[in-house]
């Protein structure tokens, strides 16, 4: 009976050895377990915050990128907006000057070629009528030969002085003194001395008679 007995107790010795060194075991696999969950844990976290701050820095980034994009593009477009107003503008008040001083001249002509039409009708009116005396009738002759020579020699002027590279002149006679306006911005000394010889040799008169301006 003793016997069996400490074969019991031994058994039961070894016994709560295995379940003790069993349990040791277990509780530190589990240690390890977690210890490696814990790890992998805090790596993946470590992982995803660091991936997490990349796609935000890039994120940013692009943000800055489109921001600064969108105003520079804004900027040219205000840019040039504001050109092509400005450019628009500029040629419109060109084209207005431009048709304002267009105008002078064609107008200037045309109540020039219109005064001498009345002129030339006034005279010819004298010399169809029946109570004047033949002296008048032949100043009448002289007045409206006169007219005629003098639009000729206008004609010719304007003409020549278009061939020295000006787009537009007008010229008025008034008796022995010729006045010229000459479409251009400015005028050379050689340009007014040439236009003084052209109307100078056409329109028969003295140099110090012609008066020369620009438009």
């Amino acid at each position: 009976m003793k016997i069996l007995k400490k074969n019991q107790l031994a058994i039961l010795v070894i016994a709560l050895m295995l379940v003790t060194a069993g349990y040791l075991n277990y509780t530190a696999s589990e240690d390890a377990v977690n210890v490696g969950a814990n790890v992998v844990g805090e790596e993946q976290y470590a992982a995803i915050g660091d991936a997490t701050l990349v796609n935000s820095g890039e994120l940013l980034e692009e943000n800055d990128k489109q921001n600064i994009i969108n105003t520079i593009n804004n900027a040219n477009t205000q840019n040039t907006n504001s050109t092509n107003n400005t450019i628009t503008q500029n040629t419109t008040d060109v084209t207005q000057v431009n048709t304002v001083t267009d105008d002078y001249f064609q107008n200037s002509k045309l109540e020039r070629e219109k005064m001498y039409s009345q002129m030339l009708e006034t005279y010819q009116k004298l010399l169809e009528s029946t109570s004047i005396s033949q002296e008048q009738k032949a100043i009448s002759e002289q007045e409206i030969t006169k007219i005629n020579q003098t639009k000729n020699a206008i004609m010719i002027a304007e003409n020549l002085i278009s061939t020295k590279g000006f787009s537009d002149s007008v010229i008025f006679v008034n008796g022995d003194s010729v006045s010229v306006v000459i479409k251009s911005e400015e005028l050379q000394q050689n340009e007014i001395a040439q236009i003084q010889n052209i109307i100078s040799r056409e329109l028969k008169v003295d140099v110090s008679n012609i008066h020369i301006s620009n438009k």
